[in-house]
């Protein structure tokens, strides 16, 4: 077998230059197709793969990458020592050939059986073994020859960039590369860049619902977008601001007691192609749960309820920067769900933009309200359009449908579903079908005074079908197209952490070049 193919580094993009300046936890460099020959200039090395792949490639691996003091007997005792079904790492330090540096390696073996529902590179543990390389590190990937796009967005999803603290920690380089099955290395330009790309998305992402409110408030939300629309020509911005919002009464009555007013922000890109699609975020980037006010230990954790707005921001302009070849349009739904005199209240009945009326009964079901609005807008003012796609933190209730690891996904066409589950499926952003029967859920909704309320009168009636249905109602009756709707509540954030849930689905729906 033959090494070959060693890959160059890669320039930063446009996104990941425009989050240079942003607070980080990390300050890390990570890059995808660096020159893995210099093993002194790193503190570590650690490869990465299915068990199966590191035993048959280590062997011819190891002395182009610069390790051949790593004898076999050494590594094979590491791979031994590992679950083989469940995974796991093991560690050893070498000698390089100048004699006094010494080098860590560390073998990471993925998780040998996967299910069918489970991504077959076990994207969530290859993100786990990832995030453990300390200082300056290269990680070298054995991708089974699966796509390596997705790869990279799982190893983004490591290393997070927000942070306050006081302490800060020194600079450090992450440089990644990828090997095929046949011992060569990931040398596609075009492949490289979507894996560069990807990862600054999902960096982008996540370190925006990271952000702590006072921070990422409404406006400064819409001027972060509009700033990185700037840099992009084939991009345009435009946005509807507080009382002009009026006829939107689901954002507009969820943002009006913030101090800093709801915004509908509209990002428009033309890629040319012949499908248009609309993207539709719920950007409540605080959640007190208004006049319907959360508990201490509900509210804690709500900077999060943006997830979805901030998902589809990342994967938008990472979609617009490697060029797709359709016409996409992104809607932001942006407010704070705050409380004060002037709060929407239990009973008010709002006069959504669709023309419908709703009867609050929940303050604290404000995503639909606002995702409502912006599905209506899409679907009455853009033409042509093919696809809607809404993306929320919306119900608790999807991760009692679909868990933490899988978006629950509704759909009014089964073409759209299945594209969809094949789309996390490859993207490593995964999702499952919810139940699909707004003519058995809708009924939850019955108002006497109005077309509908926001909150359904039988929490144990497959809650999360009946938010996403509730959105879909909105949608304009002249529109014939496929929607979409991505409750990503669960996958969106890893304990206090944002995963960047949302940007690979969307570069694969979107048939993103390289991914």
């Amino acid at each position: 077998m033959i090494m070959r193919g060693l890959c160059t580094a890669l320039s930063a993009s446009p996104m990941s230059m425009a989050m240079g300046s942003a607070l980080s936890a990390n300050p890390v460099s990570l890059s995808f197709g660096s020159n893995l020959e210099n093993a002194e200039n790193y503190n570590s090395t650690m490869i990465i793969g299915k068990p199966n792949s590191l035993k048959k490639i280590l062997p011819d691996l190891l002395e182009p990458i610069g390790l051949k003091n790593l004898d076999s007997p050494i590594y094979d005792a590491m791979l031994e020592g590992i679950d083989s079904d469940k995974g796991g790492e093991s560690t050893t330090m070498i000698k390089l050939d100048t004699d006094a540096v010494v080098h860590k390696v560390i073998l990471g073996a993925l998780p040998s059986k996967v299910s069918r529902h489970n991504h077959p590179m076990s994207v969530h543990s290859l993100t786990k073994l990832a995030g453990s390389a300390k200082g300056n590190s290269r990680v070298v990937i054995l991708t089974d020859d699966f796509a390596i796009g997705p790869l990279a967005s799982s190893v983004a999803k490591a290393f997070p960039l927000f942070s306050l603290k006081s302490n800060k920690p020194a600079e450090r380089k992450v440089d990644v590369a990828f090997c095929k099955s046949d011992g060569t290395f990931v040398d596609n330009s075009e492949q490289l860049k979507a894996a560069q790309t990807v990862a600054s998305g999902v960096q982008l992402a996540a370190r925006l619902v990271d952000s702590h409110p006072e921070l990422l408030t409404t406006t400064q939300f819409a001027e972060e977008v509009e700033s990185l629309a700037k840099m992009n020509p084939k991009i345009s911005f435009k946005q509807l601001v507080g009382d002009e919002l009026k006829s939107y009464g689901g954002l507009y009555g969820v943002g009006k007691a913030a101090v800093c007013p709801p915004r509908l922000v509209l990002l428009e890109y033309d890629g040319g192609g012949d499908e248009t699609v609309a993207l539709v975020g719920k950007g409540i980037v605080y959640d007190t749960g208004g006049l319907s006010l959360k508990p201490k230990v509900g509210m804690c954790g709500m900077k999060h309820d943006m997830g979805g707005a901030a998902g589809l921001v990342g994967g938008f302009f990472s979609a617009a920067e490697l060029g797709v070849k359709k016409k996409v349009h992104c809607i932001l739904c942006l407010a704070e769900n705050a409380i004060g005199p002037t709060a929407f209240r239990n009973d008010d009945i709002l006069s959504m933009y669709s023309g419908k009326t709703v009867e609050v009964n929940n303050c604290d079901a404000e995503g639909r309200l606002v995702l409502g609005d912006g599905v209506a807008h899409a679907t009455k003012h853009i033409e042509n359009l093919d696809l809607v796609v809404d993306m929320a933190t919306l119900t608790g209730a999807q991760l009692v449908a679909t868990g933490k690891k899988h978006a629950g996904i509704l759909s009014n066409d089964e073409d759209v579903e299945k594209r969809a589950m094949k789309c996390g499926m490859h993207s490593g952003d995964l999702c499952f079908p919810l139940l699909y029967a707004p003519e058995l859920l809708m009924d939850e909704f019955k108002s006497e005074v109005a077309d509908m309320k926001n909150s359904v009168k039988d929490r144990s009636n497959a809650q999360t079908s009946c938010a996403g249905h509730f959105i879909e109602s909105h949608l304009d009756e002249s529109y014939e197209g496929g929607w979409l709707h991505v409750d990503m509540a669960g996958p969106g954030t890893k304990g206090e952490r944002a995963t960047g849930y949302g940007v690979g689905l969307v570069l694969s729906l979107l048939d993103a070049p390289g991914f």
